[in-house]
């Protein structure tokens, strides 16, 4: 037997643990995992000196942009950005401008991406303008999940109208897609925007977007979530507070899961205000003893996913006077895996934790089949790292278009070197060696 590409001399992550071996390709799915010795021939081989491969990352939160908001960002130079990040899969959020919320909104965007894309991508939708609409979008329009902002209107559903949102959790329920939550609540923003004292500066964004707006949020889609049975995931938690309360649903039976992103383990509330509004992201970051929480419960499973909240913008809407004015988001394909090799390798973090916050367990959440793991029969989306591989992120080298970072010059050990999807080679070395359109696109679990 003759296979299309074999990976010799490396180390492979399993559900065992890490074992010196390589793995066999064919027609995009591993057909083995063995000593080198014991692996069939191959049409390609490649010897990978002793890397370590890992399952693809799976980011179940980026923003590809595209569209009308194509000079932030698009869906090659997103896509090219997530291979050089080592994920092989991102999900699309649908913030978008115009909004993805119908069945025409979301053929739209699968079919640019379809053009450009280097990896997989699949796509969240917005509520539509009525819930009869929703069974469409997800059967034959191929979203994978719904999203909902509890802060604005995103889509067809006001936030602070009960009897819509809760017909749009009951079908989510129906249909059995998940329900992902931004949780900050809009009344509660609202009065505190309306305040006299509030002002243009950071310190006046902080109090806006505090740890209670976001736990009032989660405490609202709770209730939502256990009178419908509606599956909700909590996008980018950030406070103690908030995770207590999601952790405390799920011991009450509430399908519920959570995220934390790089961003928000690595910059404090006092890292921001050096930093200033170009590192700026929504929620904001928080004091010291809540990331300390995050890390906690990330290290015992009580945080189930680690996506980037990949946001990216212009230099010039990051640096308007006003803070109100100025974009929120940064951008985190390229970062977050280094970041989280460099945890790793300073015993902040476990392998096996890390592989299952950033591939397993999204793939589980999102009804993801057959990727999230490397084992015969999956497949081949991978990554292969240098886990003594040292450098300093440098923004201006990044293959996104938004070149500014809030761990710019922060020295990282353990590099993507190599990232492959359904077996093909799509990054070596940081450059991009498929072409647009290799990707798969729509993915409806």
């Amino acid at each position: 037997m003759t296979v299309d590409l074999v990976l010799t001399d490396a180390r492979v992550y399993t559900s065992s643990g890490i074992v010196e071996a390589g793995l066999a390709i064919q027609d995009g799915t591993i057909v083995k995992v063995a000593k080198d010795t014991n692996l069939p021939r191959a049409s390609e081989e490649i010897d990978l000196e002793g890397c370590l491969i890992l399952p693809g990352v799976i980011d179940v939160h980026v923003h590809l942009r595209d569209q009308e908001l194509s000079y932030k960002e698009d869906f090659f130079t997103g896509t090219a950005a997530a291979a050089n990040g080592g994920v092989t899969l991102v999900v699309d959020m649908p913030n978008n401008k115009p909004v993805t919320m119908s069945q025409k909104s979301l053929e739209e965007r699968m079919r640019m991406a379809k053009e450009k894309s280097v990896v997989n991508v699949a796509f969240y939708s917005a509520f539509p303008d009525g819930a009869e609409q929703m069974r469409r979008i997800v059967r034959e329009g191929g979203a994978l999940a719904f999203k909902f902002f509890m802060s604005q209107q995103v889509g067809g559903v006001n936030p602070q109208d009960k009897e819509k949102l809760t017909e749009a959790f009951n079908e989510a329920a129906k249909i059995r897609v998940p329900v992902a939550i931004h949780a900050e609540d809009i009344k509660l923003m609202m009065d505190r925007m309306n305040r006299p004292d509030v002002g243009e500066g950071l310190d006046d964004y902080m109090r806006v977007h505090s740890r209670e707006v976001e736990v009032q949020a989660a405490r609202q889609a709770i209730r939502i979530s256990q009178r419908t049975g509606a599956r909700i995931h909590f996008c980018h938690v950030t406070s103690a507070k908030c995770l207590q309360t999601i952790n405390n649903a799920k011991r009450r039976g509430v399908l519920a899961t959570c995220e934390v992103t790089p961003y928000h383990l690595l910059i404090s509330a006092q890292s921001l205000k050096r930093l200033g509004a170009i590192a700026l992201s929504n929620p904001p970051p928080r004091p010291q003893q809540d990331i300390d929480q995050l890390w906690s419960s990330l290290r015992d499973g009580a945080v189930d996913v680690l996506a980037s909240d990949h946001a990216p913008h212009t230099i010039e809407e990051k640096s308007e006077e006003s803070i109100w004015r100025v974009k929120t988001g940064v951008p985190g394909l390229e970062t977050m895996l280094p970041l989280m090799l460099t945890a790793v390798n300073e015993g902040r973090l476990h392998i096996s934790t890390l592989v299952k916050v950033m591939s397993t367990n999204p793939s589980r959440v999102f009804g993801i089949k057959d990727r999230g793991e490397l084992r015969e029969g999956s497949a081949a989306d991978l990554v292969v790292v240098d886990l003594k591989g040292e450098y300093r992120i440098d923004s201006s080298k990044f293959l996104s278009k938004a070149k500014y970072s809030p761990f710019e010059g922060w020295k990282v050990k353990g590099k993507p070197v190599k990232t492959f999807v359904g077996g093909h080679l799509v990054m070596d070395d940081g450059e991009i060696v498929a072409k647009p359109g290799s990707g798969v696109i729509r993915w409806s679990g």
